[in-house]
């Protein structure tokens, strides 16, 4: 059903709940420059008119995703942490203190389902107008075209580290699983025999355990084979578990070379990316596309992908930084990764190249070098990314959720830039006031060290 409206009620009869809060705090002044109707008009098409119990505010789901991704939050703490902070209140709408939890944390899955990635790559699109109107209305941007930096990175989910005879130890506990719910009385449970098993899998790095712990692993395999097979004799052929037992049959059927291995039963979407790290040789999640703007370091495309060269990543990266700002950029600068691809409909693709060719002339040597120490920018913001608007690893469920992740990551980075923004003006003023007292009252200390009477 449609959501309800956000009751603009007062505190009392002389005071308002935002008379209470600090109107130069960067959320209260962020509060004020996100256009709330645009979200409003678009997700209200997405409920039911009369099915249902009526929805919460959009106000408030908008509020608290963004609030989500700014703080590096999970959905059980932004709920918590809503009903303990005036500032996240007024954010999403409420025009009074309310000491009671805004809705539950599961509700905001389901409204992430709701609106979708288009939904998500809206908020995204605000993000990027509030830091576009801030910039002109500080006359800082002209209206020449657009230099951007493009770069990939991967966006971890949130699995552990996968092995064979953990999948395999896996499968076995879903089909007992499966056994228990239908009722199927199993041969045999096999728990004393894999507890021994367990034992003699540890440690095989030591030269004396490791044929020990290899004869384990393929009786682990075994095992599950076995009960795999079991189910499907007891189940019926239209049974809601076919597709769990097809994944079943193809873990156990993949070997060390295999293409498009699974490496996790809960998702087997993942993909094992090689980036050429020391520390960390392979990551296990899926690929991201991001695009910065170079003359401002605002976030303008992010968009997700599986294991993809990264030259054919470009063209929908652009076509998204198309739909975002309703321009195309006039040049992207990239890394040797893309190697391959120089022009993209009107962009011009920039990738560094030894400069001993004598056709190039000094000034475009020195300029092209600019857009390279430019395009380095991006490596730090795209570690702001990770470490403080949960990029490093993504807990949303499948390939939506991986592309819903990115999205929301970017928008947070552009809304805490300008809360960044807000405090730096709050502070430059807040200077300025100080210098000026400090100036006044020197003038005085020196006019009375002279003697010096005013008329």
């Amino acid at each position: 059903m449609k959501p309800k409206k956000i009751t603009k009620t007062q505190l009392s009869f002389f005071s308002r709940f935002e008379d209470f809060l600090n109107r130069k705090h960067p959320l209260f002044l962020l509060a004020d420059k996100v256009d709330w109707k645009l979200f409003e008009q678009s997700f209200e098409p997405k409920y039911s008119i009369n099915k249902g119990r009526p929805g919460k505010p959009i106000r408030l789901m908008v509020g608290l995703l963004i609030l989500k991704h700014i703080r590096n939050l999970s959905d059980e703490s932004v709920v918590e942490q809503w009903q303990e902070n005036n500032y996240y209140q007024y954010f999403c709408g409420f025009s009074e203190f309310v000491s009671s939890p805004p809705c539950e944390a599961s509700e905001l899955v389901h409204f992430r389902h709701r609106i979708g990635e288009s939904g998500i790559e809206l908020i995204l699109k605000e993000s990027i107008r509030i830091s576009q109107e801030e910039k002109r209305e500080n006359n800082k941007g002209g209206k020449g075209g657009i230099h951007v930096s493009v770069d990939t990175t991967v966006q971890e989910k949130n699995i552990t580290f996968p092995t064979d005879s953990k999948l395999h130890r896996k499968i076995i506990k879903k089909c007992q699983k499966i056994a228990d719910e239908e009722g199927i009385k199993q041969r045999q449970s096999y728990s004393r025999i894999l507890k021994k098993l367990g034992v003699e899998q540890r440690f095989r790095n030591h030269p004396k355990n490791k044929s020990r712990a290899l004869k384990a692993d393929k009786k682990v395999k075994t095992i599950a084979g076995r009960m795999v097979r079991e189910l499907e004799r007891h189940l019926p052929a239209n049974s809601s578990y076919q597709n769990e037992l097809t994944l079943f049959k193809t873990v156990l059927l993949q070997t060390q070379q295999s293409k498009n291995k699974i490496y996790s039963l809960n998702e087997p979407e993942v993909c094992c990316i090689a980036k050429g790290k020391e520390h960390k040789k392979y990551e296990f999640g899926n690929k991201v596309s991001l695009i910065s703007c170079q003359e401002t370091g605002l976030i303008l495309g992010a968009l997700s992908f599986r294991n993809e060269y990264d030259g054919h990543t470009l063209k929908p990266s652009l076509e998204q930084l198309n739909r975002l700002i309703g321009r195309q950029a006039q040049t992207a600068t990239v890394d040797r990764g893309y190697r391959g691809k120089t022009q993209i409909g009107e962009t011009e693709i920039i990738i560094p190249q030894p400069f001993n060719n004598k056709k190039l002339s000094k000034y475009r040597q020195r300029k092209l070098k600019q857009k390279f120490r430019k395009r380095a920018g991006i490596e730090p913001l795209i570690s702001h990314l990770k470490s403080d608007h949960r990029l490093s690893r993504n807990y949303y469920k499948g390939i939506v959720g991986d592309n819903i992740n990115v999205m929301l990551s970017a928008a947070a980075f552009n809304f805490k830039r300008m809360m960044n923004h807000f405090k730096v003006i709050f502070l430059s003023i807040l200077e300025r006031s100080l210098l000026g007292i400090f100036c006044s009252l020197k003038i005085i200390f020196i006019k009375k060290k002279l003697n010096v009477v005013d008329f």
